[in-house]
């Protein structure tokens, strides 16, 4: 797979190229001998030099003078910003901690308010999702789409489960206990950004998840949107974009999915 397959489009070309060279900077971390020095942000959130140092090399490639920064460890753009890039430079710092191989680079683009195209990049498999707004969404510079289940019975979903002192555990542990019984499964995999991409290349039926951040979801929700998912909140009409809380599923299913989960 070449930049080549996916539309011509100097932002994506950009983000893609640069989603490429900080995985490649993860992977040598990853596999070489350096001490990574993890420190916890708080319970079970966890920060390493990885993070820092793939946060710099991505700013360095993406900001141009006129662009803004929003990353899980550095940037806050002023708030009448026109281009802002909204990136989590390792999603999934505990399972990569860990040696466990689902973890991701994610990227995304603001233009005036609007998330114009997100590349989310695996590594471990070499595999680009990418999308931009109102062209389409790929996956290794094939189109791709939702799946196509049609039943809620025969569903699989993602979700992230609360950790440490989270106060919204109960409330989670309550959705997981609603939907499992309707469903094929739960999967609890840890990495969002990863998650979102595998609802919209159909490998998921849907996620949810509460108070997620801009950097955890931005990529994820351009890709998504372009590939047929429904997206909202568990929230009817406040999207995720405000209350980072996710609910989004293939569009047969996405009604009584959300009916479920709505239910408390």
């Amino acid at each position: 797979m070449t930049a080549a397959a996916f539309p011509k489009h100097p932002a994506l070309d950009t983000a893609i190229a640069a989603a490429r060279e900080a995985g490649g900077v993860l992977v040598k971390l990853r596999q070489g001998q350096e001490r990574l020095a993890p420190r916890s942000k708080r319970a079970g959130d966890f920060v390493s030099e990885a993070d820092l140092r793939a946060e710099a090399l991505l700013r360095a490639r993406l900001c141009g003078p006129q662009d803004h920064w929003l990353g899980e460890e550095t940037g806050t753009p002023p708030q009448d910003a026109s281009n802002v890039w909204i990136v989590d430079p390792l999603d999934g710092t505990t399972n990569y901690l860990r040696g466990i191989g689902h973890w991701a680079v994610s990227i995304a683009l603001e233009v005036k308010g609007s998330r114009t195209l997100g590349v989310i990049y695996d590594p471990l498999r070499d595999e680009i999702f990418a999308a931009v707004k109102g062209q389409g969404a790929w996956l290794n510079g094939a189109p791709m789409r939702v799946a196509d289940t049609d039943s809620l019975s025969a569903a699989l979903f993602g979700t992230g489960i609360p950790f440490g002192s989270m106060d919204h555990i109960d409330d989670h542990a309550a959705d997981i206990a609603r939907l499992a019984p309707h469903c094929a499964g739960v999967r609890r995999m840890g990495a969002a950004a990863l998650d979102l991409a595998y609802v919209a290349c159909g490998r998921l039926d849907g996620f949810w998840e509460r108070r997620l951040q801009p950097w955890d979801i931005a990529a994820g929700l351009v890709l998504l949107r372009e590939a047929g998912a429904e997206v909202n909140g568990l929230t009817p009409g406040l999207p995720p974009e405000i209350s980072g809380t996710v609910l989004t599923a293939t569009p047969s299913v996405f009604a009584q999915f959300a009916q479920v989960l709505r239910a408390a």
